[in-house]
């Protein structure tokens, strides 16, 4: 690079504080916008779940951003369970090890450190709710716009790409809840995932928060079913009673791990629901100017198949690789729109999983989930497709190709 180019980041999450500092390692001047403090966000609600797989906790060790690698609780396999139609237990149960262990570091620990780290590396961080008229100025100061955040106007700026968005409306009713004092999970750690038909699905892994180690009880309530009872949920004490009152009616195994659980702290939980979207990459400010989006800004996941981080720190990759190839010439729209499609030659697989796992699951998916208790190379190639999904198909997705590939274990 002949001059010193300039990229301004709005949001400073992890894809945004991930490439922050990536590209500060290459010598680029960035300055990253942040609508929290580190202290704001150290002392406010939990902000997800992010169970992050090998291939993206590998993008944090390239970075030196791995910074509660020894401390953080490892999760070592993918537990699946579905009970019994007549609830006397399981109808199916089988474990597949991650080849590499994942790891889930609260946010809340890891931003306010990256974002630490990102100005010590020499990063501009300012504080404020960035809005159009901040986005118009960043636009002249910079040769690079990124937006990583997407609340309010700037939301707006992209366009709904409705073939690639399936769903006009939320999917599941989700709640995060963050307990100490849970039994373990014999063995070795996992990913306890449970799918009950026509209620729902209840995840739970071992995380690191701000009080030290603990479990992350995820919740998917299929909407208008009997999971989706979080509205009147007034205080965090009812908050745990409810997430026990679910596991005691559905998941008796679950709830058995449960006895003795509190909360983390008063903001270790989290209910809402939103429309998993994938959204037009390019945003056209009013003056012209362009503004590119990633991460979560153009391409929401629900939390079903624990992407959503693991996403947030691929696109951080690809986008940065895309940055540091194009050397002095100008990001224009078609820089943006190839970036972006990069990107999405690998989200499409992760999208189309995920929105997969959103609706019943048809005969051949069954069968797949089914038969993983008798082939344990299989359980292993489900449970190691989080890390990397793109293996999962076209297995998953095509009947004929299910049919072919358990024809083969079989033999």
């Amino acid at each position: 690079m002949s001059k010193k180019r300039h990229i301004t980041i709005v949001g400073g999450g992890q894809s945004g504080l991930q490439l922050g500092c990536g590209l500060l390692g290459h010598g680029y001047d960035v300055h990253i916008v942040q609508n929290r403090t580190a202290e704001e966000i150290r002392s406010g609600k939990v902000l997800s779940s992010q169970c992050m797989f090998d291939i993206a906790l590998q993008n944090e060790r390239d970075l030196g951003l791995n910074f509660w690698e020894k401390e953080c609780p490892t999760v070592d396999s993918i537990n699946f369970c579905v009970p019994a139609p007549d609830g006397s237990g399981k109808a199916i149960d089988w474990n597949g090890k991650l080849d590499r262990p994942a790891q889930s570091v609260d946010q809340r620990l890891k931003v306010p450190a990256w974002m630490a780290e990102f100005e010590r590396r020499g990063g501009r961080l300012t504080i404020v709710e960035a809005g159009i008229d901040d986005l118009e100025r960043f636009t002249r100061e910079s040769d690079l716009v990124i937006v990583a955040a997407g609340k309010g106007d700037i939301a707006k700026l992209f366009e709904r790409d409705a073939e690639k968005s399936p769903f006009d409306k939320p999917q599941r009713a989700l709640a995060l809840t963050y307990v100490t004092g849970m039994t373990p999970r014999p063995g070795h750690s996992g990913v306890c995932f449970n799918l009950i038909p026509t209620v729902g699905e209840y995840f739970v892994f071992p995380a690191l928060t701000v009080s030290g180690p603990c479990e992350i009880m995820v919740f998917e309530g299929i909407p208008g079913g009997p999971m989706d009872c979080w509205k009147d949920v007034k205080t965090p004490q009812e908050h745990l009673a409810t997430s026990k009152r679910i596991l005691d009616t559905f998941l008796p195994w679950e709830a058995e791990r449960c006895r003795d659980i509190a909360l983390t702290d008063d903001n270790g939980i989290l209910s809402g629901a939103f429309a998993p979207t994938v959204r037009k990459p390019v945003g056209r400010l009013p003056s012209g100017a362009l503004v590119l989006g990633m991460a979560d800004a153009v391409c929401l996941n629900d939390p079903i198949t624990g992407q959503g981080s693991n996403n947030a720190s691929k696109s951080a990759r690809v986008y940065m690789d895309a940055i540091l190839a194009h050397g002095d010439r100008p990001f224009d729209a078609a820089f943006m729109q190839a970036t972006f499609d990069s990107y999405w030659s690998y989200a499409q697989y992760v999208v189309g999983w995920t929105n997969a796992l959103l609706q019943p699951p048809p005969p051949h998916v069954l069968n797949i989930m089914g038969s993983a208790q008798a082939y344990p190379e299989l359980a292993r190639r489900i449970a190691n497709g989080f890390d990397q999904p793109t293996d999962l198909f076209p297995w998953f997705a095509v009947p004929e190709e299910a049919d072919a590939y358990l024809a083969k274990l079989a033999a």
